[in-house]
């Protein structure tokens, strides 16, 4: 079983940058797909951003252009990048695993805490 844990989120104004880090334990993350999903107050939880085993990368048109996704299976820790920061990316953002890259989180087979991020205007 992989464990995972959020880090790096946080109280920031519009226009400003975040790096999340997902620190896997357990097993290598390396033959999973991975993503992030964000959760906001009152909302579904959503697809953000993912990277397959492979490296290819897929963004939600919402953050297109101001996040990005990698991996580092070396250290077992995904990353998103996220710049120009917007009020409405005000969320709870999780990672997440599973054998592909799917958009819908019931697909996914272990998940991080989570990490707040709230960005104020």
């Amino acid at each position: 079983q992989v464990q995972l844990v959020e880090s790096g989120g946080g109280l920031v104004q519009a226009g400003a940058s975040l790096r999340l880090s997902c620190a896997a334990s357990g097993r290598t993350i390396s033959p999973y797909a991975m993503a992030w999903f964000r959760q906001a107050p009152g909302k579904e939880r959503g697809f953000v951003a993912g990277v397959t085993a492979s490296g290819d990368s897929l963004l939600a048109d919402s953050v297109k252009g101001r996040f990005s996704v990698n991996r580092d299976n070396a250290k077992n820790t995904l990353y998103l990048q996220m710049n120009s920061l917007k009020p409405e990316d005000t969320a709870v953002y999780y990672c997440a695993g599973a054998r592909f890259l799917y958009t819908a989180d019931r697909n996914y087979e272990f998940w991080g805490q989570g990490t707040q991020v709230t960005v104020s205007s």
